[in-house]
């Protein structure tokens, strides 16, 4: 795991953040769901929300925000929640749920990248749905796929390279809020996140 950068990377780190626009998936639209069937999933409980966090920069200081909870459960929301933030150049969201899945969403404008853990829960959660969705597949994976959906380079040039972030996917061991955290850590606002995080969530 990377060692969390210090305040003096600030400037250096969050210019990693700005979405190059060949890597940059196409605008989010709701109109184009390919799943029509979300409301057969049942939304997350209060019970089942680890954790519904951003990051961003603004004058060169990286920063940390609770999110509404309610968001753990719309994609399209949350990327509009995102786009409000006064960063210099965008804002990346942090979900958890139960313990068992996160998603990344890498906002930038028009641009969004997404990152889900597990494949498998866009058969469990709404949010992980919407990511399939998204990401434009023609079937929602089942059970058995437990592979990640979305960029796993969504990080890369903030300091969580390819095999980092694939490495925190596959851990079926450690609880999706700890992962979440270390991968703050990772991009150098793990302090600030795990203050948000303690209280907004108790823990």
């Amino acid at each position: 795991m990377n060692a969390p950068q210090g305040p003096g990377d600030l400037d250096d780190e969050y210019e990693s953040f700005e979405l190059k626009d060949d890597d940059a998936d196409e605008d989010y639209d709701s109109d184009d769901d390919d799943f029509d069937d979300d409301d057969d999933l049942d939304d997350a409980e209060e019970e089942d929300i680890d954790l519904v966090v951003a990051a961003y920069t603004e004058e060169g200081i990286r920063t940390a925000v609770g999110l509404s909870p309610e968001l753990a459960n719309d994609l399209e929301e949350l990327i509009v929640q995102l786009r409000r933030l006064p960063g210099d150049a965008g804002a990346v969201g942090f979900v958890s749920l139960a313990e068992e899945m996160f998603v990344i969403v890498r906002v930038r404008g028009a641009h969004v990248q997404v990152l889900l853990s597990d494949g498998s829960m866009a058969g469990e959660w709404p949010i992980a749905r919407d990511v399939a969705d998204l990401l434009g597949l023609a079937e929602i994976p089942d059970e058995d796929e437990v592979d990640p959906l979305g960029d796993l380079n969504i990080l890369a040039d903030s300091g969580v390279s390819e095999i980092d972030m694939a490495r925190w996917c596959s851990d079926d061991e450690t609880g999706t809020d700890q992962i979440v955290l270390e991968i703050a850590d990772a991009v150098g606002v793990g302090a600030d996140f795990r203050r948000v995080v303690q209280s907004e969530y108790g823990h």
